[in-house]
């Protein structure tokens, strides 16, 4: 289909409808004719635009430069046709509006697709882990030397994965830059292997109550402190950074990875979208139709490509 025809018939809210998976179109694929204005309807379902164009067009989600391309966006949106519709959805609505209202529709969209089906065939798929053990040591340490705050994920045992004892941990240490203006600088970092190797899978599906889990992520978000004082805040990287080992960090004024770091949003593939704020932080870094062909694939990016792309900003050893 071309873009132009695509545009003609999204003048109808019938039409548009068309578009979904309820109708067998998981996603919709166009060849790009020409500007076209941007219609009063959109699909539901992903669009692919195929063009060499350097601008992307505004009713596209996802842009590639050719059918092969395309293919690998269409593999990842027919195996989660749901996620894939709600994130696209959601990052659509998320690029004009505010960070605070990011985060909300954000968790709005994640508490409802904990209870999808696409979720929950992820959860049946996979080994039961084992719950967290309690220890000693804290899950994130916070050390304050004169005007500096120094705040260290420290679950090396478990590549720093992001439970919700690290996100509190997390959170107090944020409150105290934002609560005294007398620090100038906190740095992020995490201890052993990697930074963050994303959210604890243990503690997955342990969601039962989608208002509850969406209240309880706005009342208690690493996110939003983060984004409040993001101008005082540098970020150290290394290692695997995957799905909230990513999604924070792009809230900082400053991303620094070393050369080894390397990134993914693995969430679609599970039946969810970023839950961490990732449409909130990464969306403004990279743009909307970047993030949604990564987000979508779950590709790994290294360092040098997360240089040129905007998501951090620095290199370093």
């Amino acid at each position: 289909m071309l873009l132009s025809e695509l545009s003609e018939r999204l003048y109808s809210a019938a039409s548009a409808e068309e578009f979904s998976v309820f109708f067998d179109n998981p996603f919709v694929l166009v060849e790009v004719d020409g500007s076209v204005p941007l219609p009063p309807n959109l699909p539901p379902c992903p669009v692919i635009a195929i063009t060499d164009d350097p601008t992307p067009p505004p009713l596209a989600d996802v842009v590639v430069s050719s059918r092969e391309q395309a293919r690998a966006i269409e593999r990842a949106v027919s195996n989660n046709p749901i996620a894939s519709a709600v994130l696209v959805q959601l990052l659509r609505y998320n690029e004009g509006i505010s960070v605070s209202q990011r985060l909300v529709a954000e968790s709005l969209a994640y508490s409802t697709l904990q209870h999808g089906s696409e979720f929950q065939r992820w959860i049946h798929s996979r080994e039961q882990r084992k719950p967290s053990t309690t220890r000693d040591e804290p899950a994130v340490t916070v050390e304050r030397i004169n005007d500096e705050l120094f705040l260290t994920l420290n679950r090396p045992e478990k590549r720093n994965a992001y439970s919700a004892e690290m996100r509190d941990a997390l959170c107090d240490g944020l409150s105290l830059l934002s609560l005294d203006s007398g620090i100038r600088r906190a740095l992020l970092r995490g201890t052993g292997s990697c930074f963050s190797a994303g959210g604890d899978l243990s503690e997955f599906g342990e969601a039962t109550d989608a208002g509850l889990a969406h209240v309880s992520r706005i009342a208690r978000s690493a996110g939003s402190l983060m984004a409040s004082v993001h101008d005082r805040i540098e970020v150290h990287l290394h290692g695997a950074c995957i799905g909230a080992g990513i999604e924070l960090p792009a809230f900082a004024h400053h991303v620094l990875a070393r050369p080894d770091a390397f990134f993914q949003l693995p969430e679609v593939s599970m039946g969810l979208v970023p839950g961490a704020g990732g449409t909130a932080s990464i969306l403004p870094r990279i743009g909307r139709h970047r993030m949604a062909a990564w987000a979508l694939t779950g590709a790994r990016v290294d360092a040098e490509t997360a240089l040129a792309w905007g998501l951090v900003d620095e290199i370093r050893e």
